[in-house]
């Protein structure tokens, strides 16, 4: 593993660009459960009750019950030495990004600005009726389900549930990220859901290098440059260049 290390952080040291794309596996160490593992929130709620436009029109109410609960234990963790890792990563780059799959913005509250969020945002709420969408960090929410400040209709949460399409907006970001950097970092995702399982796919045949840190070996390992096994929060600090 240290050889790997040593090559990890040379491969960023020279990199003029980099595009970061993270999982649920960096939240996790900072205790927020995630929803497809072991002990994943799916194991224990049934998503097409309170992840779909149709469980949300047959009960608004149980929906934000269950995404104000969410947003609360949320709301007590903290970033951890992955979080802050990237951060650093971010100041001492030309061109630096990050695409993530997790909705906390824990990447935000570590100090990260260039956040290209494809899931969406807990913390954001979105009209059902007139598309305005707004920040609402109110924990816990005065009002369930809350309403829209504008016009009166409900809000949902902007978060990108099943059946959602991501917007073509996002996908062109998230391509374009790519594009424009030298070497992506992979770190704590399973590479089982699209569009993300394919983006490491996508930097590799462009010629970028591709590093994956993980607990595990995931879907596509076998394909990129450097794998790294083990805590996101143990290796990032390591092998980010000073």
């Amino acid at each position: 593993m240290e050889e790997e290390i040593k090559r990890a952080r040379e491969i960023l040291k020279n990199a003029e660009g980099i595009t970061v794309l993270t999982g649920a596996g960096i939240s996790a160490e900072s205790g927020i459960p995630t929803f497809r593992g072991e002990d994943g929130l799916w194991k224990r709620y049934n998503p097409a009750d309170v992840d779909t436009a149709d469980g949300f029109r047959r009960n608004p109410q149980y929906v934000w019950e269950w995404y104000n609960s969410l947003r609360e234990l949320i709301s007590t963790k903290e970033p951890n030495p992955a979080h802050y890792a990237l951060s650093k990563l971010e100041k001492i780059k030309p061109y630096f990004s990050i695409i993530t799959q997790n909705v906390d913005d824990l990447h935000r509250v570590s100090g990260n600005k260039n956040i290209i969020e494809l899931h969406g945002n807990i913390f954001r709420t979105r009209c059902i009726e007139c598309s305005q969408e707004e920040e609402n960090r109110e924990v816990p929410l005065a009002e369930i389900p809350p309403r829209c400040k504008k016009c009166g209709g409900l809000l949902r949460p902007a978060v990108v549930w099943f059946e959602d399409y991501i917007p073509l907006e996002i996908i062109d970001s998230c391509l374009l990220s790519i594009e424009n950097s030298d070497v992506m970092l992979i770190i704590g995702t399973s590479g089982l859901v699209e569009p993300a399982a394919s983006m490491g796919l996508v930097a590799k045949h462009t010629g970028k290098t591709v590093i994956e840190v993980n607990l595990e070996e995931s879907t596509h390992s076998q394909k990129y440059d450097l794998v790294l096994l083990g805590k996101a929060g143990e290796i990032l600090p390591r092998i980010i260049p000073d």
